[in-house]
């Protein structure tokens, strides 16, 4: 007797996905509730478990199919053993064509299990996936693990060959210039329309202030080790922009607004978005009533959903809603940037990475470590002004976090 497996609710207003990856194959045993299929949605992935313990049987939908919610995708059959897989085909010795190791590896490997990122950074890193240990949910390999593999693999010394050996003739013609199309994830295809969209209808511009980050690292180093041992939280810099950009939202209520139709909605608390970076792409998602928590729990709140983002195991309603959007380009290295607004809020503000600059303080020019903080806003609805004050109170607060317990 055999067991459907379909489609689960994926989210309000969400009616279709893709199959990103088959966890299991025909001829697999499964457990009631493994994940046997990985589905990419417009904003997360989400794992379809197995609907009865048994073994796979057939797949009626490939990887990048496109499917809906209720669809019907494999199918379990009740048993306790594996059905054996058929035996690969032997080619001739005629056919036989030597592959290069990696290749090999890959092919060795089963391809359903790897993302197709996973697999493009393999062969571009020559990293063997087999000697590549897995961060991802339930061991899976990611792209950060094949590049950390790679630099670890880079680091270490080389022996020297004991006979120098004649480099390789180039083909005729040059080098082999090689291309690879890659299908669009459907998150990469929603980020798209998305960016492009708030573009096309948003009415976008940046201004941009700098901060001396002095007050808020000395904070940081003269407290961050008892913050860990009583909260067990790393105290970061995003609680203190977090709380510094409540005080700017409460001040010019217009930043924390968004515009429906003719009528402009004004929100009395901030659900903030936080920009983190997941093995697919940047993925928003949101800390509620941020307005009314402390340091500790907008830390451990960030540094949950990062967690979840590297495991792909953010849900929809982790993305859903959001008021105020922050996004910090300073840990990839980002000296300055014009973020876009994440629809349909109004505004984001953009951090950047510290730098020691020279700057004048009371008529002498000294060193500090300064950042650039850009807030790019929706000018249809917030003026000039207001977004210039905005930033200004957001500076000001970081400069002095006294401010933030005063509330001025």
């Amino acid at each position: 007797m055999s067991s459907e497996v379909k489609v689960p609710t994926l989210g309000e207003s969400v009616s279709e996905a893709t199959i990103g990856q088959w966890l299991k194959q025909p001829g697999d045993i499964v457990a009631l509730d493994e994940p046997i299929a990985s589905l990419e949605t417009d904003k997360v992935a989400i794992d379809v478990p197995a609907t009865a313990a048994g073994v796979l049987g057939a797949q009626l939908a490939k990887v990048g199919d496109t499917v809906t919610v209720g669809a019907v995708i494999a199918l379990i059959e009740a048993g306790i053993g594996a059905v054996a897989r058929p035996a690969p085909a032997v080619s001739s010795p005629a056919a036989t064509t030597p592959v290069a190791p990696v290749a090999a590896s890959v092919a060795k490997t089963d391809p359903a299990v790897l993302s197709p990122a996973v697999r493009r950074a393999i062969l571009e890193y020559g990293i063997d996936p087999a000697a590549v240990t897995g961060t991802g949910k339930d061991g899976r390999i990611t792209k950060e693990d094949v590049i950390a593999a790679a630099q670890n693999k880079s680091a270490q010394p080389q022996s020297a060959p004991s006979t120098p050996s004649a480099p390789a003739p180039l083909p005729a013609g040059g080098p082999v210039r090689a291309e690879e199309r890659v299908k669009m994830t459907r998150l990469r295809q929603t980020i798209a329309k998305r960016l492009k969209s708030a573009q096309d209808t948003a009415a976008l511009l940046t201004t941009f202030n700098d901060v001396d980050m002095s007050a808020v690292m000395d904070a940081r180093n003269r407290f961050k080790d008892s913050f860990e041992k009583k909260h067990n939280v790393k105290l970061g810099f995003m609680s203190f922009f977090a709380k510094a950009a409540c005080l700017a939202l409460k001040d010019i209520p217009a930043v924390n607004a968004q515009i429906e139709g003719d009528e402009i909605v004004y929100f009395n608390y901030v659900d903030l978005s936080v920009a983190v970076s997941g093995p697919n792409g940047l993925v928003v998602p949101v800390v509620r009533n941020v307005d009314k928590m402390g340091f500790a729990d907008i830390e451990k709140a960030i540094a949950d959903y990062g967690k979840k983002a590297k495991d792909g195991t953010l849900t929809m309603d982790d993305m859903k809603g959001g008021t105020f959007t922050i996004s910090n380009g300073g840990v990839f290295g980002g000296l300055m940037s014009t973020p876009i607004i994440n629809p349909p809020q109004s505004a984001v503000l953009g951090l950047h990475r510290i730098e020691d600059r020279p700057v004048v303080r009371d008529g002498q020019i000294v060193i500090r470590p300064m950042m650039y903080i850009a807030l790019s806003y929706d000018h249809r609805l917030i003026d000039g002004r207001e977004a210039v004050t905005a930033l200004k109170t957001i500076k000001e607060a970081i400069e002095d976090p006294t401010r933030l317990l005063i509330d001025l």
